[in-house]
């Protein structure tokens, strides 16, 4: 019995073994569907490599693993890129492992190149003036681009959160906001002076002109009426990065981590931003404030008589 049972296990196609653990990541731990895209695209891939190689994902070794991801890395992958491949490769294994579907897990002591310190492109506050001023009339589109500005601003919204901003989601009278971030994980985040002026302005005079009465639940819609999707965001965004001057600096999450570190340089306390961006990790936060210390040297360089010789 249990020698036909590891039979149909090593017969089973790879591809039904990726269903399953995407089954398992998806119902029970309600990963998000861009994210469950991506581990589905890097395990794809990995099936290819396994099938030109001549190897089996049931029997693969260390080295096996450790090859595709050098291969990738031969290819110009990025080390950012080569670490969710392996993050990925490792979740598959466990769970492969949990299932009993392999005896030995070939990811234990699997590593990638380690993750690129760099730090994200932040505006600064004239350069956020600037942007927040382009969306100029009483249009629809203008003052929904206002609004998207504004509020991806104030609120320190992901593309993916700003989208899919439902109106029951918005509270204007208290000034609060609900998100819903990475693995549809609930925060509420408190909204601003300016945005809530231009969320308004677009609720009252641009969205029910493009919207008419269909039963549309979406805050942001496009010129049809029909939810905005990521790519109509960001093509607003670039749009008025343009007229600001700022074309190649920035894209819609250069907002968010320009809300960061903006708040951290006023005085904001690094958990309580840490519960605004929704970070599960407060290290995840962190980077902020090595962003703001870039920050208060470029300022001291600038603005002290002796800082230069």
């Amino acid at each position: 019995m249990e020698a036909s049972l590891a039979t149909a296990v090593q017969t089973r196609p790879f591809e039904h073994l990726v269903l399953d653990y995407l089954a398992e990541l998806e119902f029970e731990r309600g990963l998000s569907r861009n994210t469950l895209e991506a581990y589905r695209s890097d395990l794809l891939q990995l099936g290819g490599w396994l099938e030109r190689t001549g190897a089996d994902a049931l029997t693969a070794q260390h080295s096996d693993l450790a090859g595709f991801l050098s291969e990738l890395a031969g290819q110009g992958a990025s080390p950012a890129t080569l670490q969710r491949k392996a993050a990925c490769l490792r979740s598959f294994y466990r769970h492969l492992r949990r299932e009993g579907t392999v005896e030995h897990d070939p990811t234990a002591d699997l590593r990638a190149p380690k993750k690129s310190q760099k730090l994200p492109q932040v505006l600064s506050r004239d350069e956020v003036a600037r942007l927040l001023s382009t969306p100029r009339g009483t249009s629809p589109s203008t003052l929904r681009d206002r609004a998207i500005l504004e509020l991806m601003y104030a609120c320190g919204l992901r593309a993916s959160e700003a989208t899919g901003l439902e109106l029951r989601d918005l509270d204007l009278e208290s000034g609060l906001l609900r998100a819903s971030g990475k693995g549809s994980k609930e925060r509420i985040v408190p909204v601003g002076g300016e945005a809530i002026t231009a969320v308004r302005a677009w609720l009252e005079r641009g969205r029910p002109k493009l919207v008419g009465l269909a039963p549309e639940p979406h805050l942001f819609v496009n010129h049809r009426g029909a939810g905005l999707t990521r790519q109509g965001l960001y093509k607003i965004v670039q749009r008025h990065a343009k007229t600001a001057g700022l074309d190649g600096k920035m894209s819609p999450h250069t907002l968010r981590h320009t809300f960061a570190t903006h708040l951290l340089a006023g005085g904001c306390d690094l958990r309580a931003l840490q519960e605004m961006l929704g970070h599960a990790d407060i290290a995840t936060t962190q980077i902020y404030t090595h962003l703001s210390a870039e920050r208060l040297r470029d300022v001291y360089f600038d603005a002290h008589p002796r800082a230069t010789a």
